[in-house]
């Protein structure tokens, strides 16, 4: 018989548990499935005993996951990713709407900016992504698109290698050319994505 030792430290076991509890959470938001709802409910529930346990602490009271602590931004990220000449630029296409986007969408807790760049990326449009650079952070709320107060940061990025299978979210991964973008995403706005794209194409960093 063998036993297999796992040495986490403390931080190291409130992390995951943490990590756990967000998935859990954006499946009680975004799931539409009654028996997945069901089970994301109950692992939110036995994280959140975890956590109580393992901290000592009642989580009755206002915590992390509770947006009544402090107003902030909602963070983003988003990745422009171009061909060769700089002159085509990647976009994924939302199954749902039918319009592109650059590949990117919500941080999630306990990623680094790069490496929820590089999830998205990955997500979305089935690529691996070096990041190559901060393009720059901007205030969403300048733009219509935007109903919430949220600053996406936004990197430029290289494909490594070939593309691979990406999720459902997404039906079509297509490099465009800057000058002749596709039907764009309700959730942005051609103006803000032009600003992105020039920054990156421009070795600019842009910000607010």
């Amino acid at each position: 018989m063998y036993i297999i030792s796992i040495r986490m430290d403390k931080k190291e076991i409130f992390n995951y548990i943490v990590k756990i509890q967000s998935i859990a959470k954006i499946g009680l938001i975004y799931s539409k499935d009654p028996y997945a709802l069901t089970n994301y409910s109950e692992i939110n529930n036995l994280s959140k005993q975890f956590l109580e346990d393992f901290m000592e602490v009642k989580f009755d009271r206002p915590n992390y996951f509770e947006k009544d602590i402090y107003p902030t931004p909602n963070i983003s990220v988003r990745t422009v990713i171009f061909n060769e000449d700089k002159t085509k630029v990647l976009m994924v296409r939302e199954a749902a709407l039918q319009t592109y986007s650059l590949p990117g969408g919500w941080a999630d807790l306990y990623d680094s900016p790069s490496q929820a760049a590089k999830n998205e990326c990955m997500q979305e449009a089935g690529a691996e992504v070096e990041i190559l650079r901060l393009v720059g952070i901007f205030d969403r709320t300048n733009y219509k698109a935007s109903h919430m107060s949220e600053y996406v940061i936004v990197f430029e990025g290289k494909i490594i290698g070939e593309l691979h299978e990406h999720e459902y979210e997404t039906d079509d991964v297509e490099f465009f050319p800057i000058d002749n973008l596709p039907p764009i995403s309700k959730k942005t706005t051609a103006v803000e994505l032009l600003r992105f794209i020039n920054a990156a194409k421009n070795g600019e960093t842009d910000f607010d």
